[in-house]
């Protein structure tokens, strides 16, 4: 599969929308990251190594295509613009800024999925090992290869929906997720009861004490987060 479950980050003010692109990216085997502007775009690509950006052009602040522009600057990470401006001129202007691809609004899920998939391919696959690798006490997990390691045990197995949730929490450790936001970011049927148990799970997986856990944390009242070494 092309994905290899790459981390993709949404960039886009509408709030609808980027929770659309959040569920419908992660159902398709991506994992996926949303930032509300170019400011909170910016400071979570100094944090995180990033497969693929989806960027709107019309933001409040920072354009789009000004956020690409300065982030050419400094890096090549492939991005696609996805715009309510399809002229011509436009996708030119969004090519020399330096997009990969350009999409223009209203545009069918399906389609931005393969353009997503065609870019991948024609980009060359960069080892990002070290951010991949979360570490947790005796513990790690590799989130290119999915693969949950512990230390005495060897390989343990988690189900697909563990892997999904290590993967979410892991791209943004140390931020708290509702259980409202990991159900619609899970999608599948999930819901609050559900992500509980699934938390619950886990915990017996990666805490050396599931009662009292260090790193996959409750925030009282707000939801859970992930912590690494």
């Amino acid at each position: 599969m092309v994905t290899d479950c790459a981390h993709i980050l949404v960039v886009d003010d509408d709030d609808r929308l980027r929770s659309l692109l959040l569920r419908y990216l992660q159902e398709n085997g991506f994992a996926v990251t949303g930032a509300c502007d170019a400011e909170n775009a910016r400071m979570f690509l100094q944090q995180y190594a990033v497969d693929l950006l989806i960027v709107d052009v019309m933001m409040p602040n920072e354009t789009g295509i000004e956020f690409l522009q300065k982030l050419r600057q400094e890096s090549d990470v492939p991005a696609i613009i996805l715009t309510a401006m399809g002229e011509t001129q436009d996708r030119i202007v969004g090519l020399e800024a330096g997009a990969d691809d350009y999409l223009p609004k209203p545009f069918e899920p399906k389609e931005l999925v393969l353009r997503i998939q065609n870019v991948l391919k024609r980009v060359p696959k960069k080892d990002h090992a070290r951010t991949q690798i979360l570490r947790m006490g005796n513990c790690t997990y590799d989130m290119s290869t999915k693969e949950f390691r512990h230390q005495a045990a060897g390989v343990v197995h988690l189900t697909p929906v563990e892997q999904q949730i290590l993967s979410i929490l892991g791209a943004k450790t140390g931020q708290i997720f509702t259980r409202e936001k990991l159900a619609e970011l899970l999608g599948a049927g999930q819901n609050p009861r559900s992500i509980d148990v699934q938390i619950t799970r886990l915990r017996k997986k990666i805490e050396a004490d599931s009662k009292n856990p260090r790193y996959l944390q409750t925030v009282r009242s707000k939801g859970y987060m992930l912590l690494t070494e």
